[in-house]
């Protein structure tokens, strides 16, 4: 049985190929750890692009998982990029989510670039969550899946999304790196302040000062 690749080094390949990734030092905010679940995160701030985030968390002795990356771009006009794998008892989650923090519409083309890779996995389960603040911005062509026994489909789902994204990079217009990231920041804070399921655990268990730091400022590089 292969290795399934990791979202992250797929990000690092694709991503880190043509935006060379430099670390920021992030101190004790790289590994925190805390009644079994441990948090290690990277943070990058890639040449030309903006901020890259990498996590992973371990639970239960290694019977959950999760990895996550955040791809928040200033440089040009793109969305916000956000991928988590999760994997629990056997099933597998994969996400893919991509938020409307453009300056300006997304044209149809690029959408439709991403609507074909939501496409290519269709025969996988699609779950469907709604109620959170973010579906008003959060792009159709993002996609939700599960089930078991899919990692190497998981994995290419990733590399597509991923694939696409750091393509469109390329061609996406420049833009005021000040506007743009004026928007990741009113993203970051909102998501922060309106919690979730993993927001919520973080700040219960580090506390509110560690989990806004890692949340707003680490992941999504708000100054």
């Amino acid at each position: 049985m292969s290795k399934r690749i990791t979202i992250i080094e797929t990000v690092k390949e694709i991503i880190g190929k043509d935006y060379p990734l430099e670390k920021v030092d992030i101190g004790e905010d790289a590994l925190l750890s805390k009644n079994g679940m441990t948090f290690a995160t990277e943070c990058y701030e890639a040449k030309g692009l903006g901020r890259v985030c990498v996590m992973t968390m371990k639970a239960m002795l290694g019977l959950m998982k999760m990895e996550t990356v955040i791809v928040a771009a200033d440089a040009k006009d793109v969305p916000l990029f956000n991928l988590d794998y999760v994997s629990a008892f056997g099933k597998e989650t994969q996400i893919a989510e991509l938020y409307d923090t453009m300056l300006s519409p997304l044209p149809d083309a690029r959408a439709a670039e991403y609507a074909a890779v939501k496409e290519k996995y269709a025969d996988i389960e699609e779950k469907v969550s709604t109620g959170h603040w973010y579906d008003e911005i959060l792009y159709p062509f993002s996609t939700h899946k599960a089930g078991k026994k899919l990692g190497d489909r998981l994995s290419e789902l990733a590399k597509d999304y991923i694939s696409v994204y750091e393509k469109q990079f390329k061609d996406a217009a420049d833009c005021d790196r000040s506007e743009k990231a004026a928007k990741t920041a009113e993203f970051a804070n909102k998501l922060y302040e309106s919690g979730g399921p993993a927001v919520d655990q973080v700040k219960k268990l580090f506390g509110d000062e560690t989990a806004r730091r890692l949340v707003v400022n680490r992941m999504y590089g708000v100054k």
